[in-house]
C-alpha cells in the first residue's frame, strides 16, 4: 500500500526520528485536510509538524516487522494532549543500513579534518570503502581548511580527484562553505559519519540551530576525538531534508565480500569499465592479464582491505559450521543442556588410558620374550 493510499484514507504518516528503548519518536507530516483540523486542535506545547512518541503494535512485533530511524510509519489513536500514538504499520524501506541502523537513506555526507587531527589516507579510505559499500550516494566534506593554506588544499583536492571524490572544504569555526554543504543536503535523508574530532557535531549544530549537540575536543596524546554522540537521530534541515548523526567508530568492519570489494573503488571501477580481466573470479592479486593491479595509489590499500575481507569470511564460515573446530558437549547431566566447545588437537592434548598403557605393556613384553 503506498502512502498517496494511507493519505487518502485519512491515516496519519510520519517519520522515525528517534528509537528510545521500546518507543519511537514519530515526526507527522504536514498534511492538508483532516489533519489540518486536528492540527488546529493541538495544545499549544505540541510542536508543528507534531512530534509524537509512540509505541508498536502487538502485530507488528509478532509477525517480526522492526521499527528503524528513518522508516515511513502509519501512526493511529493519536492523543494529542499527551503527545502519543501507536504505529500500525510500516510502509516498505527503499534502503536500509545495518550499522547505524537507519532506513530509507539517500546519501551518506563523510567528515574529516584536513588537520587537528591530520588527515590520515588510509583511515580515509577506510571509511570511503563501507560508504560505497552500502551502495548510498557519498559526499566527502573536509572540515578545518582554516589551518591549511589554498596551495596545501590544491594538493589534497588533486589527490582525492584521483581517488575519484571531489571533496568540500568547510570550515565551521569560520563559516566557510557550510551552505553548500547544506545545499547538497536539502530534502534527502543523509547519514553524517567520519571519526571523532573532526567537527561532526560541530556542523549539525551549524546546520540545525535546534539539535544543541554536545562536542567533544581532541585528545592532544592521541591526536584523536573523543566520541560525544550516543545514539542515532533525526534531525530536520531547515531547507528540508533529515540528517542523522550516528554513533562514531574509528576503524569500520571490511565485512563485504572479497570479490565485490574492486567495486567500491572508483579508480578500479573505471578500468573494468573500458577492460576485464582473464578470470571473473579475479582477485587482482597475482593472477594472469588482470586490468587491475598497477600502480594507482589506492592499490596496497586494497591488497590489506582484501586480506581483512577473506579473513572475516572465514571467521564466518567457521562460526556457520561450528563441528569443524568445535564439539557439542553437555552442561549438565539430565537437563538436556548443551554447547559447543573447542576440540582438542588429536593425540596432543589427551591423555593415554590404563587400558592403553596395559596393552603397550604386553606388547612390549612379547617383544622381549
Amino acid at each position: 500500500m503506498t502512502g498517496e493510499n494511507f493519505v487518502a484514507t485519512g491515516q496519519l504518516l510520519g517519520t522515525v526520528v528517534a528509537v528510545q528503548a521500546n518507543f519511537y519518536r514519530v515526526q507527522l507530516d504536514e498534511e492538508d485536510g483532516e489533519m489540518r483540523e486536528m492540527r488546529e486542535q493541538d495544545p499549544p506545547h505540541l510542536p508543528h509538524p507534531p512530534l509524537l512518541l509512540c509505541t508498536r503494535r502487538t502485530r507488528l512485533k509478532k509477525i517480526g516487522q522492526q521499527v528503524m530511524v528513518g522508516d515511513r510509519v502509519v501512526v493511529e489513536e493519536p492523543d494529542w494532549a499527551g503527545g502519543r500514538g501507536a504505529i500500525a504499520d510500516v510502509l516498505p524501506r527503499h534502503s536500509e543500513l545495518d550499522r547505524p541502523a537507519i532506513a530509507n537513506v539517500n546519501q551518506i555526507l563523510l567528515v574529516f579534518a584536513v588537520a587537528d587531527p591530520p588527515l590520515e589516507p588510509y583511515q580515509l579510505s577506510r571509511f570511503l570503502i563501507k560508504a560505497e559499500s552500502t551502495g548510498l550516494d557519498v559526499l566527502l566534506c573536509l572540515n578545518k581548511s582554516d589551518l591549511i593554506s589554498k596551495q596545501e588544499q590544491q594538493q589534497v583536492s588533486d589527490r582525492l580527484l584521483g581517488w575519484g571524490y571531489e571533496p568540500i572544504f568547510i570550515s565551521v569555526k569560520d563559516g566557510i562553505n557550510t551552505d553548500q554543504a547544506s545545499r547538497y543536503l536539502s530534502n534527502k535523508i543523509t547519514v553524517i559519519a567520519g571519526p571523532s574530532g573532526v567537527g561532526k557535531s560541530s556542523l549539525i549544530n551549524t546546520l540545525i540551530d535546534s539539535a544543541k549537540l554536545r562536542v567533544g575536543e581532541v585528545s592532544g596524546k592521541l591526536a584523536r576525538g573523543r566520541h560525544t554522540t550516543r545514539h542515532i537521530e533525526l534531525f530536520e534541515l531547515p531547507e528540508g531534508g533529515l540528517l542523522a548523526d550516528t554513533p562514531g567508530f574509528n576503524q569500520p568492519d571490511m565485512d563485504c565480500i572479497p570479490e565485490e570489494l574492486i567495486h567500491y573503488f572508483p579508480e578500479a571501477r573505471k578500468r573494468l569499465a573500458v577492460a576485464s580481466c582473464r578470470f571473473s573470479d579475479c582477485l587482482h592479486r597475482d593472477e594472469p592479464e588482470c586490468v587491475v593491479r598497477g600502480d594507482w595509489e589506492r592499490y596496497e590499500h586494497y591488497l590489506e582491505f582484501l586480506d581483512a575481507a577473506i579473513a572475516h569470511q572465514t571467521q564466518l564460515h567457521q562460526q556457520a559450521d561450528p563441528e569443524s573446530s568445535m564439539k557439542l558437549k553437555s552442561k549438565s547431566k539430565g537437563k538436556g543442556q548443551s554447547q559447543y566447545e573447542p576440540k582438542l588437537e588429536s593425540k596432543k592434548y589427551r591423555r593415554i588410558s590404563r587400558k592403553t598403557q596395559l596393552q603397550d605393556l604386553q606388547e612390549l613384553y612379547r617383544d622381549e620374550e
